[in-house]
């Protein structure tokens, strides 16, 4: 085993005319959660199905734990990695305690594991009825149960929050931090964003077919033109004052209404907005700042560099 997990070099897949994914390179390290979104068609799945070595690229490479993925070596590194599909389906006439044991056997993990999985993730009461009398967060929940069987160091989750409730999916995240503080590699997709946006360590956003930006969120942040919205509350009459104050800085968006300014500014100018505001504390109530989202990044046009 490596210090990184997955690697992918100049990764490219196509489908007869339709071209996938095209020049994908990037890593994932020891121990991080690392994020994957993008608009549908833009190649998760595939790249997904790439890393568990269910297809191969048609150009480049990807390495899983130091092992070509797919390759001969590979079926020795696929017995530490745990996924979860985005729609898990299984034996409905089987209980849910028959499920995770069918799973431990393909695993090769002792049976005597999936009482203790199953209490994990809250399915203890219902581990002896059939899957076909459970809902489809209880389904989901079953699924992720099969995800910890064996404590795999790598995890894939494909939309893993479909079908919980508030108090599943706080759980759900509760276990995921268990699991990385023993040192596993998580990767995740979702489509609900500010789920993510604080959990993950860096992420990647697919477009196309193509890397639009990759990094943490803050990187992220930086490599946009998105700004950050800085908004004051004045005292009573001071909004001419303030606006003069912030004047000579290029760049902003200054509006000011009543008692308020609300200044858009580029993330380099943030810090300056700041001292100008606070070295007239005499004309201030109070000041909140406000960053780009992961979703209004990923609504605000991130384009495809081309390095």
């Amino acid at each position: 085993m490596t210090n990184t997990p997955i690697e992918m070099r100049k990764l490219s897949k196509s489908f007869g005319a339709v071209q996938a994914l095209t020049d994908i390179s990037l890593t994932v390290n020891a121990g991080e959660m690392f994020g994957l979104i993008g608009p549908n068609g833009a190649g998760k799945s595939t790249l997904f199905k790439l890393m568990l070595g269910l297809i191969a690229p048609t150009a480049g490479a990807i390495l899983v734990h130091g092992t070509p993925s797919g390759g001969r070596d590979f079926r020795q590194v696929r017995r530490r990695i745990g996924y979860l599909p985005e729609s898990f389906v299984t034996y409905d006439n089987l209980s849910g305690i028959e499920v995770l044991r069918l799973f431990a056997d393909l695993k090769q993990v002792p049976r005597a594991a999936c009482a203790e999985v199953l209490a994990q993730v809250g399915l203890t009461a219902a581990a002896g009825r059939r899957v076909q009398t459970y809902s489809k967060g209880m389904r989901q929940r079953l699924g992720f149960a099969q995800v910890l069987l064996g404590s795999p160091d790598l995890i894939f989750l494909d939309e893993p929050t479909n079908g919980l409730d508030p108090e599943g999916i706080h759980d759900f995240y509760a276990i995921l931090r268990d699991v990385r503080a023993r040192g596993a590699t998580i990767v995740i997709t979702s489509h609900i964003l500010a789920e993510i946006e604080d959990r993950v360590d860096r992420l990647v956003i697919l477009q196309g077919g193509r890397i639009a930006a990759q990094g943490s969120l803050a990187e992220l942040r930086g490599q946009n033109v998105l700004p950050s919205v800085i908004a004051a509350r004045l005292r009573p009459g001071q909004g001419e004052r303030v606006a003069l104050a912030l004047g000579h800085l290029a760049g902003l968006e200054v509006g000011v209404a009543g008692d308020c300014v609300r200044i858009a500014c580029p993330a380099g100018q943030k810090v300056a907005v700041l001292a100008a505001l606070t070295a007239l504390p005499d004309a201030l109530l109070d000041i909140t700042v406000r960053e780009p989202s992961l979703e209004q990044l990923f609504m605000g046009g991130l384009h495809v560099r081309a390095d």
